[in-house]
């Protein structure tokens, strides 16, 4: 079960486990799932010839893994839903073959105006790869419940 609005606290950090390592099929899935043609995530010969050597990991794919890892401890059971991402970044390219940790920051938390069971929580989610190179991070604003009365 995943917390609730009041258990929350700003400042606080969670280490998700366990970390993802990153398939080939992963990769072609996300990309030919989302209709993305580009040939940097699909031609390994594109990938050779390009700025990094190799086929790069879609981003859609690392954002995604990154807030899924976290919903174990966080939101599995207790979120309403999101409300946005904000100031997605991706510092380092992710390959085919790294291992993605993520962690979770705790920015703000406020009740909500409009819904009283409800609250808002600020996180920032990062993924760092098995080198520890911070390779995505990003803000999210998530509808959390509040605990129900007694």
């Amino acid at each position: 079960m995943g917390k609730y609005f009041e258990e929350f606290k700003v400042g606080e950090t969670f280490q998700h486990q366990p970390g993802r390592t990153v398939t080939e099929a992963d990769n072609l899935l996300i990309t030919t799932l989302t209709m993305n043609v580009q040939p940097l995530h699909l031609d390994a010969e594109f990938g050779k010839k390009a700025e990094f050597g190799q086929r790069l990991v879609n981003s859609i794919f690392t954002l995604g893994l990154a807030v899924g890892l976290s919903v174990g401890d966080l939101t599995l059971g207790t979120t309403v839903g999101n409300l946005g991402f904000e100031k997605v970044e991706f510092p380092k390219p992710v390959f085919i073959g790294d291992t993605l940790y993520a962690e979770s920051e705790v920015l703000e938390t406020r009740p909500s105006k409009s819904h009283p069971t409800w609250g808002i929580v600020i996180l920032e989610h990062r993924a760092r790869n098995q080198r520890g190179e911070t390779v995505m991070r990003c803000k999210r604003a998530a509808m959390m419940l509040r605990k129900p009365a007694k």
